[in-house]
């Protein structure tokens, strides 16, 4: 089988079979293809151990960061494994190819306190019943009350939403779906926003849909717009440009500072491995330790 017919055969097996995100099989295409282009016009049972070395080399020569190249590893291992399973390739050339350790990168979080003040005076600029200001306020509650991925969030339908039991159904990594709580404030933010802010926006398209973002044109609202909007809201609390994933890391460090089992933020963010959960063990455990030293006569 040709090079570019077995690539797609097997990341057609990623999104179908193993439910990989389109982003995640974009970045093995990429990968694959970078691959192919190095090694030249070799044969798929022609690459060996040295060719594989070779071209991860380049890629750290290149400048690329080490979970780049952690992730270029697993792909390569990930397609010759199958390769070699389809018979394609009578060794699997990866097989010893070792992956580099990732450097353990903290996540950017805000404080509660100031979280706090933010959405206090978005909720005062809200009441004044802007459509947008009333919707913006809602994906900001959101996002930081259930702790949910932007893709989810913008995923949502009105009906995925229960006012009554302040639940929201997402569907996230691998088509998984699961049922996230959030507070108080997230769900007189969204009954707001449903009331007053909905409505508006949705005249504004000739079919709105079941979206409960809704865009000024009166689509479902993107996941660029949600970026733009939290990294102009949250850059001034941590210092620099972020996205809306510093809402869900702050969300998961809140929930263990205020004493939440490890178990019950992993099933609340949606984590397949308890190990990407206890990274915000780290931070609260860091932040402590700098209290610690801040504060201690004999630190």
């Amino acid at each position: 089988m040709e090079w570019e017919r077995a690539v797609e055969v097997y990341l057609r097996q990623l999104t179908e079979v193993r439910r990989l995100s389109p982003a995640t099989v974009r970045a093995y295409r990429s990968d694959l293809a970078d691959l192919r282009s190095h090694v030249g016009d070799v044969d798929l049972d022609r690459i060996d151990l040295e060719e594989l070395r070779s071209w991860l080399w380049s890629v750290t020569q290149a400048g690329s960061a080490r979970s780049t190249i952690a992730r270029r590893t697993a792909t390569v291992r990930g397609f010759f494994a199958w390769a070699a399973e389809q018979g394609l390739v009578a060794v699997d050339p990866a097989l010893r190819l070792v992956t580099p350790k990732r450097g353990r990168t903290l996540p950017r979080v805000a404080t509660a306190d100031a979280l706090r003040e933010t959405l206090d005076a978005m909720t005062d600029i809200a009441a004044e019943g802007d459509a947008i200001a009333l919707r913006d306020h809602a994906i900001l509650e959101l996002l930081y009350g259930a702790g949910m991925r932007v893709s989810e969030l913008c995923g949502l339908d009105v009906d995925d939403v229960d006012r009554e039991r302040r639940t929201a159904r997402v569907l996230g990594k691998g088509s998984k779906e699961r049922v996230v709580p959030f507070g108080a404030p997230a769900g007189r933010a969204v009954d707001a926003y449903l009331v007053r802010g909905r409505p508006v926006l949705a005249s504004r398209a000739a079919a709105a849909g079941r979206a409960l973002l809704l865009g000024t044109r009166g689509g479902r609202m993107g996941v660029r717009s949600v970026y733009d909007l939290v990294s102009r809201t949250l850059a001034p609390l941590v210092g620099a440009s972020v996205g809306p994933h510093a809402l869900r890391h702050s969300a998961a460090t809140h929930l263990l500072d205020g004493g939440a089992d490890l178990r019950a933020v992993q099933e609340i963010l949606g984590h397949a491995s308890l190990g990407t959960t206890q990274i915000y063990t780290h931070v609260s455990s860091e932040r402590l330790a700098a209290t610690y030293r801040l504060a201690h006569p004999r630190a």
